[in-house]
């Protein structure tokens, strides 16, 4: 009986869909305008994409969201938009919804959205063709869970493994990457959730070319921010996880950090983005950069969902040399956390020169919380870099070997730069300068253990100076700001919407801690979210 409706629908429609496909345009006038952009990285080279069939998203879903649209979506909207996981499963759980109109609903969105020329994001790389009959195989089963991702539509940075969709980092090169499922995207499956598709992102997880606009992939097009398209960066590299929640694509996200990429989607889309203490998440199945700094993480609309998702991926991997037993988060503890001997720090530096930050704080300490000013240690993070460029040589020829499909045409970097240079101005309209350097420059393996160990020193004298002097928690950080720091220390961060800018820019405030304290993260980040943060969704969430 419960999709009677769907089947009626289908006899009165037959098989003349309504659904429009998209077509793509002239977009030289557009990207003209933007060639005049105070910010570099958004003077576009190419908006769509120069490979991919947008068409190909909703192929064979054309009529269940043409029906959807005429009978539901309208109606679904309230129990659906803007909704944590707590409130979606409660309404499941009261036969108000179920788990087959929830991912349905998301499908018809990212129709109504991506295919509109005045509202596209390109924050869809594809789809997963099985995502209704999983949805139904859910119904089937029934949760009675409000703080699970059971049934939850979850979407996966394209660099993370998902067995019945290509892993592409949204390079051409790997078009065709069909791998096993990532150790995190097993994770989600075990505990019920329901891969929806994966994100577009900036190509190679923004390690490919220097000056690379945030979100650009050959494969998936510019990524742009639903809070002002083709005016206000996306961040990055996680750059789809982001605009797909904020625009209420996707219940949730998975993104990838190695320095900021997280953190700099998160906020620059109002979300909550936790960077976990290394070897928290397991990094195995998920195209590399850092084998040293490389972490997974979620990326939703709200403290709580940001935890379930958590919850669901961590957990030790024995196919990760950092991996760690990691502990769930106690979310009874999150709710019943008094900060009455919290002592937080605040950079001088940015309280001086943000209004934003500053009014946060100002707030903080009107509401008794004990606030301490800091200033940044000077410490030498030189060469930086370079173990990126001498982690990436290694991992991603490893990862290609190990991980790849057998039938990719490309094995390592120098493989993957000749492969573009056949077509650089489709396939690296950006350039591809970072890879040649990486391939330019090598070290000796004793060298990099030192430069390895001297940053991961330095990282930690970052934050353990002003911390040790002050007994401080933690410390309160913008955006991605100081996220190379906290990187190399293998600090964990986690960014709470903290407001609009005067130009409708979002921004986060960052927590960072010392390694392996998630918890109390958590737990400071729901205190502030509930009494003085929170997220102001954009004008098309509606």
């Amino acid at each position: 009986m419960k999709y009677l409706l769907i089947f009626i629908g289908f006899l009165f429609i037959g098989c003349d869909s309504k659904i429009k496909n998209w077509e793509v345009f002239n977009e030289k006038n557009v990207i003209e305008l933007n060639n005049s952009s105070e910010n570099k990285k958004l003077r576009y080279k190419h908006i769509q994409s120069v490979f991919s069939d947008k068409n190909e998203l909703i192929k064979g879903y054309e009529k269940e969201i043409n029906l959807f649209l005429k009978y539901k979506y309208d109606k679904l909207k309230p129990l659906i938009i803007e909704r944590s996981i707590p409130e979606i499963q409660k309404f499941i759980i009261d036969d108000k919804l179920n788990y087959y109109d929830l991912s349905l609903f998301y499908l018809t969105r990212i129709y109504l959205i991506e295919f509109d020329r005045n509202t596209f994001l390109n924050s869809i790389i594809s789809i997963n063709k099985d995502v209704l009959k999983e949805a139904k195989i859910k119904d089937s089963k029934g949760n009675t869970d409000i703080y699970s991702i059971f049934g939850i539509p979850i979407v996966l940075k394209d660099n993370i493994g998902f067995e019945s969709l290509p892993t592409t980092a949204g390079a051409y090169s790997l078009r065709d990457n069909y791998t096993d499922d990532a150790f995190i995207t097993k994770k989600l499956k075990e505990n019920g959730a329901i891969i929806l598709g994966k994100t577009n992102l900036s190509e190679w997880a923004n390690y490919f070319c220097s000056g690379c606009p945030n979100g650009y992939t050959a494969l998936g097009g510019q990524t742009l921010n639903p809070y002002g398209r083709k005016t206000i960066d996306t961040g990055g590299s996680s750059s789809g996880s982001g605009v797909a929640v904020a625009s209420n694509l996707s219940s949730v996200s998975l993104g990838s950090e190695t320095s900021g990429s997280i953190l700099s989607p998160s906020s620059a889309n109002s979300l909550v983005g936790m960077k976990p203490t290394i070897g928290n998440v397991s990094r195995y199945g998920i195209i590399p950069i850092s084998s040293s700094l490389d972490t997974a993480g979620p990326m939703t609309k709200n403290v709580i969902d940001n935890i379930i998702v958590y919850n669901a991926i961590n957990g030790y991997d024995i196919n990760d040399d950092y991996s760690t037993e990691s502990i769930d988060i106690n979310i009874n503890n999150v709710k019943n956390f008094n900060p009455s001997n919290i002592k937080l720090g605040y950079y001088k530096g940015f309280y001086k020169n943000d209004a934003l930050y500053m009014r946060e704080v100002d707030r903080f300490k009107e509401s008794g919380i004990n606030m301490i000013e800091i200033e940044a240690p000077k410490v030498n993070l030189s060469s930086f870099a370079k173990l990126l460029d001498e982690d990436m040589r290694i991992d991603l020829k490893n990862y290609l070997k190990n991980f790849g499909n057998e039938s990719l045409k490309v094995s390592d970097l120098s493989s993957i730069i000749k492969f573009n240079s056949k077509d650089s101005i489709l396939r690296a309209p950006y350039g591809q300068s970072i890879f040649k350097n990486i391939v330019r420059d090598t070290m000796k393996k004793n060298d990099f253990e030192s430069l390895k160990s001297r940053l991961m020193n330095e990282g930690n004298k970052f934050f353990d100076i002003p911390m040790k002097k002050h007994k401080l928690d933690a410390v309160l950080s913008i955006n991605n700001y100081y996220a190379g720091y906290a990187a190399a220390a293998h600090n964990p961060c986690l960014t709470i919407p903290m407001g609009l800018r005067q130009n409708n820019e979002p921004a986060g405030i960052t927590i960072i801690g010392e390694s392996f304290s998630e918890q109390f993260l958590y737990e400071m980040g729901y205190f502030l979210e509930q009494k003085f943060l929170g997220r102001i969704p954009p004008k098309n969430s509606k």
